[in-house]
């Protein structure tokens, strides 16, 4: 197969069967050639987004917080420098939908309308093709990291979904901490055609089981939910799963699931913390508090009672935390705890600033761990979903 005679240069690439071969150094390449560019290079985010790491051992990696390159990174917006050799640099987001992959850098003699629009139609090409190679490409995983992790990490963090999901109704966003040394957190996120459903696990302890704890809670609740099961039947998958494979162990959690189109929120708490609601830059407390249920695995403990499914409806703009108890619990650079309400505050200020929502947890769970010379008491996830249902990727500035 062919392209057509008279294609565009980005059609011809796609249309030869030698492309979808080609590693991602000489993909790049071909494709920056064929769009009359100078030279391309793609830096993917660390696992810890700390630094932008190129594809190809051409040149360094970059900090994401100090510089042009982090910059584009952090706001998911095009910037422009001029080059250390003759000519200029054009950096790119690489989005894959609301997930922020990396950066493109493209360097060209001169800047014009037509470059800059070959640049996106490049980043976006080079983005899906980083998300449909780097699920086998051992390249990447090695890349994106800076040491080697631990195994009950390896094995939660092949059950993970992307950082970030999200379409013009609403956006989900999650970080993970210790990156290589996980115990027993997880988070879960996915989308159907009008609904949003999240979990947040605390599996007991700190090792292999915790993290298989976790792995098995999450197996369960896809499973169930990919049949279109209820909240309380796919929390009893969980509590099932468990009490069969695993009976000596159980978890703590949030499920809940958010209709995008109604705003109508509902959620089954498993002995967790309760989620918290920002809503006009300000924390709405006890918006969300209810009455937990027992932790995940410990149905004995129900008796004759059942589970509960709360509901709220929310309003547009509202942001809903999903926490670990590592969070509140860490210790700020004061050796304080950071608690509820420093912790809600500080999600206020940022989203104040119009900060996007995965740049707001990026830079929070930074904040802990450097606060404490990079050591938390407990692993620490944060989930973080917010419904603007007014024709943008809310969270992101991106047009949906």
């Amino acid at each position: 197969m062919t392209a057509e005679p008279g294609g565009s240069p980005l059609e011809e690439f796609l249309a030869d069967p030698v492309s979808c071969t080609l590693d991602m150094a000489s993909a790049v390449s071909r494709c920056a050639k064929a769009l009359g560019l100078r030279h391309a290079v793609v830096y993917l985010a660390d696992i810890q987004q700390r630094h932008l790491v190129p594809l190809t051992d051409v040149t360094e990696s970059l900090s994401i917080d100090e510089t042009l390159a982090g910059w584009c990174y952090r706001t998911q917006s095009l910037r422009v420098e001029e080059s250390e050799r003759d000519g200029m640099t054009a950096w790119f987001p690489l989005l894959d939908g609301a997930e922020r992959l990396g950066v493109l850098a493209v360097h060209t003699h001169a800047l014009t309308a037509e470059s800059l629009r070959q640049g996106r139609a490049m980043a976006a090409l080079l983005a899906m093709m980083t998300s449909s190679k780097r699920a086998y490409k051992e390249t990447f995983v090695r890349r994106t990291r800076t040491r080697a992790m631990h195994l009950p990490a390896e094995m939660l963090r092949a059950f993970l979904p992307p950082r970030t999901i999200g379409n013009p109704h609403v956006v989900s966003t999650a970080v993970l901490e210790p990156a290589y040394d996980l115990g027993g957190d997880a988070f879960d996120h996915a989308l159907t055609t009008d609904t949003l459903h999240t979990v947040v696990l605390d599996a007991m302890g700190h090792n292999l089981l915790s993290g298989l704890t976790s792995a098995v809670a999450l197996a369960a609740c896809r499973n169930a939910r990919r049949v279109d099961a209820d909240l309380l039947s796919l929390v009893d998958s969980v509590d099932e799963a468990l009490s069969q494979w695993l009976p000596d162990q159980f978890c703590t959690g949030i499920l809940a699931r958010l209709d995008f189109c109604s705003g109508v929120l509902k959620w089954v708490n498993c002995g967790h913390p309760a989620p918290l609601l920002i809503r006009d830059h300000r924390l709405i407390v006890d918006a969300l508090s209810r009455e937990a249920d027992p932790p995940m695995g410990l149905r004995s403990l129900l008796h004759a009672r059942a589970r509960q499914v709360h509901e709220s409806r929310l309003q547009p703009g509202d942001r809903v935390l999903l926490y670990t108890d590592g969070v509140t619990e860490a210790r700020t650079a004061d050796g304080r705890l950071l608690g509820l309400e420093r912790f809600a505050d500080y999600v206020i200020r940022a989203s104040a600033t119009g900060e996007i929502a995965p740049e707001t947890l990026r830079r929070l769970i930074h904040s802990l761990l450097d606060s404490q010379d990079s050591r938390l008491r407990d692993d620490a996830t944060i989930l973080m979903f917010e419904w603007q249902p007014h024709g943008r990727l809310p969270g992101t500035g991106l047009i949906g």
